[in-house]
């Protein structure tokens, strides 16, 4: 069966606004006021948590370590969780080409390093998580991309064919995941990397959604 597997933040659905309010939220608590910016840390915010962290406390020059990054980890997601969908938005086409790709027959389902509950409550609130035959977070498991083993769970719990499958994201992080998974992988340019994507030379670049039957049927059929 073929298979289509997506990414979520930065590839499904434009997540960095609120995922920056949220680390700016955490660093007005502590008391160091906004650190983070909404157009131009989006690759931070796509990153992870942590990253986000990292970046504000160096730009507050805290001297702040590893111990704090943890220590305010959780605080951050529960703001987060709070606020998830505030500015969240599916990339432009990406609804209807879901539906174009079940109506095709293929097999779909998602692979993020975001924690499962909160991918979960997203997909849910942005109206698609019917969609997707298996979700697959960043805690769902023992290990998270880029190691393959996240993304052949995913194809299994959708009934998929790992032979047949192509992941579709946005960051080096897909393609080294795809590549262990010896699947095809689709990078999108419209993510936080935009353009830049294609020096990593994936299998294929996807510029919108609306194209994204075309761009993988040679691969996968």
């Amino acid at each position: 069966m073929r298979t289509v597997i997506f990414d979520l933040d930065g590839t499904l659905a434009n997540t960095s606004a609120d995922l920056i309010a949220a680390a700016n939220a955490t660093f007005r608590l502590i008391g160091l006021g906004d650190l983070l910016d909404a157009k131009t840390d989006q690759t931070a915010a796509h990153a992870s948590v942590a990253a986000m962290l990292r970046l504000g406390f160096a730009r507050a020059d805290t001297g702040f370590g590893e111990d704090q990054v943890e220590k305010y980890h959780s605080v951050l997601l529960k703001t987060y969780a709070d606020n998830i969908d505030t500015h969240t938005y599916l990339y432009p086409g990406a609804s209807d080409a879901i539906q174009a790709l079940l109506s095709a027959g293929y097999r779909l389902g998602v692979c993020t390093n975001k924690p499962e509950a909160l991918a979960q409550k997203l997909l849910e609130r942005l109206g698609v998580r019917s969609c997707f035959a298996s979700l697959i977070g960043g805690d769902t498991m023992a290990t998270r991309k880029p190691d393959p083993a996240p993304l052949l769970e995913a194809v299994r719990r959708a009934s998929g064919n790992s032979q047949k499958t192509v992941l579709i994201g946005d960051t080096v992080t897909d393609l080294n995941t795809a590549r262990a998974a010896a699947a095809k992988i689709v990078l999108v340019t419209f993510g936080p990397d935009g353009r830049k994507v294609r020096q990593l030379k994936p299998d294929a670049v996807l510029d919108h959604y609306r194209d994204l039957h075309g761009v993988i049927a040679p691969l996968i059929g």
